[in-house]
């Protein structure tokens, strides 16, 4: 019989799991609040005039969610029955209950990225958008980045390969929306200021929940035009927020801790390393998503709980998150409960 866990589970299921740590409850305690609907919140502005400056747009606005932050994106820029380009597996159109369909309106056409590395080509971009038509054709409208890409396994856009795709949509006619969930973890892992990856796009959605501890809470960046609009949508779609200085607080306690996410791209490293030593085939994680081919990914997920390491299945393999909550021997201890491969 296998002996029982102990000690509390080592979560890698994502690093949205993480908890507010006392520096950051005491921040949420004394943060200066107003009515961010009615007059402003101060410490909710000092956020979004943070995040502003750190992307290089003009304006931004806190969203409760990155999923309610992309379809406000989505919102602004579609209109019903225009087409978007989205990359294959994009977090924008599978994980996120078909709202750029349902709510926004938007007919997607999905781009293949045959590098595998969650960027298309900007050729692919070029030859996807429809030349002029008929008024009944499908009007090309947007394209949707993603950066680090989460299903190709939290891999990165280079600076260069962004300007590249956002020249080529923007001289297509095309607006560009980045899903930069995780842009900081893209701008750690490359040592590269956030704006370099954010450069040209006409909205840019990050969140602060994702590794860096926040409890809650994106920001949507871009033009002030483009922002005074987004509160608009923000608000149809019940995100007004009153006191949400609160909220705010926490965010700035996380963008502090931005350089930090190195460690986490380390422990990933690790943990890829530690499992191929055991003989198991994965790729040198670009940042902190490690994904592990297996045959049974729901099985591998169920016999790693039962050792009190938690995972997520995926269609091919398990994936696992390292973040601010998982020590170095937290790391160890997943790897000794992998099964031997075969």
């Amino acid at each position: 019989m296998t002996a029982p866990p102990t000690g509390p589970p080592v979560d890698l299921r994502s690093d949205t799991v993480t908890r507010p740590d006392a520096r950051m409850r005491a921040a949420m305690a004394r943060a200066e609040v107003g009515d961010d609907v009615l007059d402003g919140d101060p410490t909710m502005r000092a956020l979004e005039a943070r995040v502003a400056e750190a992307l290089g747009t003009a304006d931004a606005l806190w969203v409760p969610s990155g999923t309610m932050g992309n379809l406000i994106a989505l919102c602004v820029h579609l209109e019903r029955g225009d087409r978007f380009l989205v990359t294959d597996r994009a977090h924008i159109l599978d994980l996120e209950v078909g709202t750029a369909a349902w709510l926004a309106g938007g007919m997607p056409r999905v781009l293949p990225c045959p590098a595998g590395a969650g960027a298309p080509n900007p050729s692919e971009v070029a030859r996807a958008v429809a030349g002029g038509g008929p008024y009944f054709a499908l009007r090309d409208r947007l394209l949707c980045l993603e950066n680090t890409h989460s299903a190709a396994g939290g891999t990165v856009t280079t600076p260069a390969r962004h300007r590249r795709l956002v020249e080529t949509a923007h001289d297509a006619g095309l607006l560009v929306h980045l899903d930069g969930a995780r842009l900081w973890h893209a701008a750690v892992a490359l040592g590269v200021p956030p704006t370099d990856l954010a450069h040209g796009a006409d909205s840019v959605q990050v969140c602060l929940s994702k590794g860096l501890g926040a409890p809650v809470g994106s920001v949507l960046a871009g033009g002030a035009g483009f922002v005074h609009r987004a509160r608009r949508v923000r608000k149809m779609l019940g995100g007004g927020v009153r006191q949400g200085g609160v909220l705010a607080a926490a965010g700035l306690v996380a963008l502090d801790r931005v350089d930090r996410l190195a460690e986490d791209h380390e422990h990933a490293r690790l943990l890829a390393s530690g499992l191929a030593e055991r003989g198991w085939k994965t790729d040198p994680p670009q940042t902190n998503i490690v994904v592990v081919p297996v045959d049974d990914p729901a099985d591998t997920v169920a016999l790693l709980a039962g050792h009190g390491v938690l995972t997520l299945p995926t269609e091919s393999g398990v994936r696992m998150v390292t973040h601010r909550d998982v020590s170095r021997d937290d790391i160890l201890r997943a790897v000794d409960s992998f099964p031997s491969p075969g």
